[in-house]
């Protein structure tokens, strides 16, 4: 008889396996980083000039509101301005149920204003709470496609405005509210 041979077979290591499937994610990590850091959009809001507020950042919550309000209104305005050839009294956008002119309970929580009609160009709301919401002003231009001009005052002892210019009213005290688009308010989908 011969001797036994012992014949000694090592398990096969995971090691190195384990050592290239570690490499590869890495490398998935790097190129899905440098992807991000290459088409990343920088957040930073555009400063406003000095005469100037942002809607979303600047403004309180009801007065928020009441300029959203004038935004959706001007719609019906423009279009009882077609019919009647000119535009309509505040009393009439109140009787009609129009926000901010109604007077019900969200307007008296939104500050109470009073609104006028001024020059037949603009509307002037009054605040009756300058600490909840300051006062308005629309400007309405002749052209049916262009935004209108809104400004807000926070100053308790206010006189109603005589000249509607940009540079009368922003001696005065008012800050034009713009409304700035960018992408923490929207996303852009690009297909």
């Amino acid at each position: 008889m011969s001797t036994p041979t012992t014949q000694v077979v090592r398990p096969a290591g995971a090691g190195h396996e384990t050592l290239n499937v570690l490499l590869l994610c890495l490398l998935i990590l790097a190129v899905a980083g440098s992807v991000v850091a290459w088409r990343g959009v920088s957040h930073e809001p555009e400063p406003v000039s000095s005469h100037q507020l942002d809607a979303r950042r600047d403004l309180s919550a009801a007065e928020q509101g009441i300029y959203a309000d004038l935004r959706v209104t001007l719609d019906e305005i423009r279009l009882l301005r077609e019919e009647q050839q000119s535009l309509p009294t505040p009393q009439n956008l109140a009787e009609e149920g129009f926000a901010p002119f109604a007077q019900d309970a969200s307007s008296v929580s939104r500050g109470g204003h009073a609104w006028q009609l001024l020059a037949d160009t603009a509307y002037f709301g009054h605040s009756q709470a300058p600490a909840v919401a300051g006062s308005f002003v629309m400007l309405l231009s002749a052209d049916a496609t262009a935004a209108p001009d809104i400004w807000l005052n926070g100053a308790v002892e206010l006189q109603t405005p005589t000249e509607l210019t940009d540079v009368a009213l922003s001696a005065a005290g008012w800050k034009q509210i713009v409304a700035q688009f960018d992408a923490g308010v929207t996303r852009e989908h690009r297909h």
